[in-house]
């Protein structure tokens, strides 16, 4: 049975997803909502096993120093230009299907669930990716300038589950933000 690809994102209502390199409600923070985000991301299905975060490099340098690695997640860096994986970094891949191999060869008895947490160039080769895979979007309620966009959810290419475990269904607010957790599954073709 093939992996299936997770993607993990908060976008505003024009899919903006960052703004000069920060998430585009910056400097506000939504806590609960980077906690959702951890969860997610952190926890394994397999007893022994870590899931593993796949992002690009200027993704990597987005997050705050003090808070790379990820931690409690392999973490994988994409970049055509490093030589060697950023300090903090567990690997380093050139490309998408490269970072795919390693997980299914090298980490093959490490890996449990594959995360993609951006950027924008990533998450569209993800989406356009054959085989099962699952975007967990939370929709950011209000709009904030933004520079980088996730592309475009193609409803004849996924459906809007109307539950998936421990995703919240209700409305959630923080710091007068309104956001709701939508789990889209990619229909086979």
């Amino acid at each position: 049975m093939p992996r299936v690809l997770n993607a993990i994102v908060a976008a505003c209502p024009d899919l903006g997803i960052g703004k000069n390199g920060n998430l585009p409600w910056h400097p506000a923070r939504l806590s609960n909502e980077f906690k959702h985000f951890r969860k997610m991301t952190v926890t394994s299905s397999v007893e022994g096993r870590q899931n593993v975060v796949i992002m690009g490099r200027k993704t990597w340098f987005s997050i705050p120093a003090k808070n790379r690695p990820l931690p409690d997640r392999i973490n994988i860096v994409l970049s055509r230009q490093c030589k060697e994986p950023p300090a903090g970094a567990h690997y380093l891949a050139s490309d998408f299907s490269s970072a795919l191999r390693l997980v299914d060869v090298e980490l093959a008895d490490q890996a449990d669930q594959v995360w993609i947490i951006g950027g924008s160039s990533l998450y569209k080769e993800m989406m356009e990716t054959l085989g099962p895979r699952r975007l967990f979007v939370t929709q950011i309620l209000k709009q904030f300038e933004c520079d980088t966009f996730l592309p475009e959810i193609c409803l004849d290419k996924y459906r809007l589950l109307s539950e998936f475990p421990e995703v919240p269904q209700d409305l959630q607010e923080e710091n007068g933000i309104q956001y709701k957790y939508e789990v889209y599954e990619s229909i086979e073709q």
